[in-house]
C-alpha cells in the first residue's frame, strides 16, 4: 500500500508533522559542526542514495545533472521538474536527511518557485538548492532571485534553503559574488553555495563576509575536506562527481570486455541491490 512520504502509519498528522520538524532541524544542525563540514554525497536515483546511507552518509542530496541525464535531457534547462519531484517522493521518507538540486526553481516567478518547494516539502524533503545561473550562461537578476528565495522560506520556514551563485561557475561578473550572497542571505537563505571557487584567500573572505554556512563544490586535485573545514567552509558538495564517475567506470567496463581485457572492479553483488529496496519495493 503506498503512502505519503514522510508519513508515518502509527502515528497522527501532529506527531508526523513534528518528525519532519526534527529532521529538517537536524539537517540545519550539521552546517553548524564545528569539528569537520558536511561532507554531502549526491545521488540520481533511489539505489544510488541508499547506498550512500548504507554507507554512514547521514544527508544525501540530488545531483540535477544525474537526473537530467537520466531522463535524457540537458541540466539546468528546466525540463526535469517533475523528474526532480518523482525522486523526491520515492526518497523523501528515507533512512537519511534529504535535500534536493532544484536548478532555478523551474520558474520565474518566485510564488511558482514557492509552490514547488511546498511539493518537495511535503514529499519529505528537508533542504532545496536553488541557483542563479541560467542555461545559456547567463545570471538571473539577483533581486529576482531573492525573491524567490524569500517566497520558499515564506512558504515553508524550516526547509533550509541553500542559494547558489554561478558566478564561478560560469565565469562571469565574479565581481558580484560577494554581493549576490549577502542580498540572498538577507532574503532568508539558510545558507550559500559558490561552485567552483577554490582559492583560499577568496574562501576565506566569503566567510567572514556572510555570516552563514558557506558550501564548496568538492574539486579532485583541490582542497581536501579537512582543509576546506580548517578555511571555514561548512558544507562540502560532490555534485554530479558520483554520477560521471559511476558512468566512466561503466564505459570503461564495457570496453575492457569489448577487447578481451580482464575487468578489475569493485562493485556490489546482485543481491546487496536488491537489498537497498524495501521489502515491498519502493513506496
Amino acid at each position: 500500500m503506498m503512502r505519503a512520504a514522510g508519513s508515518n502509519p502509527d502515528q497522527g498528522p501532529a506527531a508526523d508533522s513534528e518528525r519532519i520538524r526534527a529532521r529538517r532541524a537536524a539537517f540545519a544542525a550539521l552546517h553548524h559542526h564545528d569539528a569537520e563540514p558536511l561532507l554531502l554525497p549526491n545521488a540520481w536515483d533511489h539505489a544510488s542514495a541508499a547506498a550512500l546511507a548504507r554507507a554512514g552518509f547521514p544527508a544525501v542530496a540530488t545531483t540535477s545533472l544525474g537526473v537530467a541525464a537520466s531522463a535524457g535531457f540537458r541540466d539546468g534547462a528546466r525540463h526535469t521538474r517533475a523528474a526532480t519531484l518523482a525522486l523526491a517522493r520515492a526518497l523523501g521518507d528515507g533512512p537519511y536527511l534529504l535535500s534536493i538540486d532544484a536548478e532555478d526553481g523551474y520558474a520565474d516567478e518566485p510564488e511558482d518557485v514557492a509552490e514547488f518547494a511546498r511539493e518537495l516539502a511535503d514529499a519529505g524533503v528537508v533542504g532545496l538548492n536553488l541557483e542563479d545561473g541560467r542555461a545559456d550562461g547567463t545570471l538571473t537578476d539577483p533581486v529576482l532571485h531573492a525573491a524567490r528565495i524569500a517566497a520558499v522560506k515564506a512558504a515553508v520556514p524550516d526547509l533550509f534553503v541553500n542559494a547558489r551563485t554561478d558566478t564561478y561557475w560560469l565565469d562571469v561578473r565574479t565581481e558580484e559574488t560577494m554581493g549576490r550572497l549577502v542580498r540572498y542571505r538577507e532574503a532568508g537563505a539558510d545558507g550559500v553555495f559558490v561552485p567552483g571557487v577554490a582559492d583560499a584567500a577568496r574562501i576565506t573572505e566569503l566567510v567572514k563576509g556572510i555570516g552563514a554556512p558557506l558550501n564548496v563544490l568538492y574539486r579532485p586535485g583541490g582542497p581536501n575536506v579537512r582543509e576546506l573545514g580548517d578555511l571555514g567552509v561548512r558544507r562540502i558538495s560532490l555534485g554530479s562527481l558520483l554520477y560521471r564517475i559511476a558512468l566512466g567506470a561503466a564505459l570503461d567496463a564495457a570496453e575492457s570486455i569489448r577487447q578481451d581485457r580482464s575487468v578489475a572492479f569493485d562493485a556490489p553483488a546482485y543481491a546487496e541491490v536488491q537489498a537497498l529496496a524495501g521489502e515491498d519495493g519502493v513506496s
